[in-house]
């Protein structure tokens, strides 16, 4: 005969009762809303100058953005309309 590999007694496992899925729901939603107040919390909120600032240069960037796009555009139109007379 061979000795078992572990020497611990088994334990008898206790039935886990079902928790209903409303209840199961309601942890979620409470952890999601836990959780996303804690990274809240985490996060460094610009003060009014510094938002300031990146507005002024976020708007300033889509504007060339913008500019350049139109201006490919126009240009490839205007080809466009050289070549195929």
């Amino acid at each position: 005969m061979t000795s078992p590999t572990n020497p611990k007694p088994l334990k008898k496992e206790t039935p886990k009762i079902e928790e209903s899925s409303e209840i199961k729901e309601a942890k979620k939603k409470k952890n999601f809303l836990t959780s996303t107040f804690d990274e809240f919390k985490l996060v460094v909120w610009p003060n009014k100058q510094q938002l300031f600032s990146e507005s002024i240069a976020v708007i300033i960037m889509v504007s060339f953005s913008a500019a350049a796009i139109a201006s490919v555009s126009r240009f490839y139109g205007w080809a466009a309309s050289q070549i195929f007379r």
